[in-house]
């Protein structure tokens, strides 16, 4: 399915944030990259099993939903709340297409198997190390 996308518009499923969200969560994701980095060289200093090093997959995770949203123009929490914004950070409008809503939804549950997958793939390369 293609999507035509309209700057600063809602699009059910595709697009909920304008740029002022989409800043925020860039911002996010780079504090959430330097947090996991922050993590593995703490481990590898301390001389962590291997296998603790899994455990940046949980911000590396975290980490790589946030760049998504930023990258994807899509808000996981407000899709699965059923809003959307695209003014100043900190408003929403709510969704009242129980059918817009529906899609929302599914790509918030996308982004967040993306982004856990994401983080997984980088634990186990951490372990890996």
């Amino acid at each position: 399915m293609t999507h035509i996308q309209t700057a600063g518009a809602y699009e059910a499923g595709a697009c909920n944030i304008g740029p002022g969200e989409i800043a925020m969560r860039r911002r996010s994701g780079h504090f959430g990259a330097l947090l996991t980095l922050g993590l593995l060289v703490a481990l590898v200093a301390i001389g962590a099993p291997p296998i603790w090093r899994l455990l940046i997959a949980i911000p590396a995770a975290g980490t790589a939903v946030t760049y998504l949203q930023a990258i994807l123009r899509f808000c996981v929490a407000f899709g699965w709340l059923g809003v959307f914004n695209f003014g100043e950070v900190g408003t929403t409008t709510s969704v009242q297409d129980a059918e817009a809503r529906r899609a929302d939804r599914a790509r918030a549950l996308r982004m967040i198997a993306a982004g856990s997958a994401i983080g997984l793939a980088i634990g186990v390369l951490a372990v890996l190390l």
